[in-house]
């Protein structure tokens, strides 16, 4: 007599994706800052002056000692007045240009490991989504969170929307990437370079840490986090 095969069961558990999550600047782009970069592109175009610099400047100085550039992450005092429709295009032409050159060989081999992996990849950064965009195209990463700049019919006021990717903010961004995404984020990667990364880096399994600035190989050892170098 014949038995007929016991019904396959259904899973009882919620499949789970692995995600990596890169900082931009010394990290994919090694050395200076691709919105510093894209400041002096634009000093030399004439687009921005002193009087630009000396706002800057002045908005960094009244909060002294300048540990980092972090203030002026959350102001874009640079941009105040221009147009997005002008500032984009030249930052999408610069960015291919100038800055996918840049890209450290070793960084976009392990990136495009996560991606032959199918891993959920997104580049995280606080520089100007605008310039992160045309680099995430290239890349192929379709999950892009950089900084977003307000607007009006004035243009650029020199305000970013929260969360800023920097800090707290990138650690909110990759929780609810991960509840959107049902990402394990302890499987999961991170790779940043500062202390800006520091809460990105700790809530994922596999933090790490490259091209180390402003105490960050200190940070690694104390913590027992991986160290590389992408230059």
């Amino acid at each position: 007599m014949e038995h007929s095969p016991p019904p396959i069961a259904a899973p009882t558990y919620k499949e789970s994706w692995i995600g990596a999550f890169f900082d931009v600047d010394n990290t994919l782009i090694p050395g200076i800052s691709i919105e510093i970069l894209f400041f002096r592109h634009l000093w030399k175009l004439g687009v921005i002056g002193f009087s630009q610099m000396r706002e800057s400047l002045w908005f960094l100085t009244q909060r002294m000692p300048p540990i980092s550039l972090a203030p002026l992450r959350r102001n874009k005092l640079y941009l105040v007045g221009q147009q997005p429709g002008f500032i984009e295009p030249l930052g999408d032409e610069f960015v291919r240009n100038e800055i996918c050159s840049k890209l450290s060989i070793r960084g976009e081999g392990i990136l495009s490991r996560h991606q032959r992996s199918g891993h959920h990849v997104a580049l995280i950064s606080g520089s100007p989504d605008f310039l992160v965009k045309p680099l995430a195209d290239v890349l192929g990463v379709p999950i892009v969170h950089a900084a977003r700049l307000q607007a009006t019919e004035g243009g650029y006021t020199g305000r970013i929307y929260a969360p800023l990717p920097y800090g707290e903010g990138k650690q909110e961004i990759i929780e609810n990437l991960a509840a959107e995404h049902n990402i394990d984020l302890t499987r999961s990667y991170a790779y940043g370079d500062s202390p800006g990364d520091y809460h990105a880096l700790k809530i994922v399994g596999h933090p790490v840490v490259v091209n180390p600035i402003r105490g960050m190989s200190r940070t690694a050892r104390e913590q027992g986090w991986t160290v590389t170098d992408w230059a």
